[in-house]
């Protein structure tokens, strides 16, 4: 019923920007991302699937460490997105990234960490060139 559509993604230099969208699509507008911790996960090649932030219900955010002071997780409740705007982008940072969903009021105690999340995007690429 609910779908998150990622959008967004495209190849950059180093240093460049993107921002990222996540729309979860078949629910009713405004309620979606305030019911549910939220974010995003990368998928480098070859690599492990790892949090590179969240959006906590009330708001507040964590972000990774690779990703501080560059990626900022950011939401729109009244249009049920979630963005990710990431800045001073690095060749490392190339990978797949998937906008995540918790499941409906439960408060996430560790929010990078994929197995707590109950719904997922299909992802979108972002490729850094150095």
């Amino acid at each position: 019923q609910v779908q998150l559509v990622e959008s967004g993604g495209g190849s950059v230099q180093a240093g460049g920007s993107l921002r990222l969208s996540c729309a979860a699509s078949g629910y009713i507008a405004g309620y979606y991302t305030i019911q549910r911790d939220m974010g995003w996960f990368r998928q480098g090649p070859g690599g492990e699937r790892e949090g590179a932030a969240a959006i906590q219900r009330d708001g507040s955010t964590t972000h990774a460490d690779p990703v501080k002071g560059r990626f900022t997780i950011s939401k729109d409740n009244t249009k049920n997105t979630l963005y990710l705007q990431m800045n001073s982008l690095k060749a490392e940072d190339t990978a797949m990234y998937y906008c995540a969903a918790g499941g409906p009021f439960i408060w996430l105690t560790a929010p990078l960490r994929g197995s707590q999340y109950d719904y997922w995007g299909q992802g979108t690429q972002v490729s850094v060139s150095s």
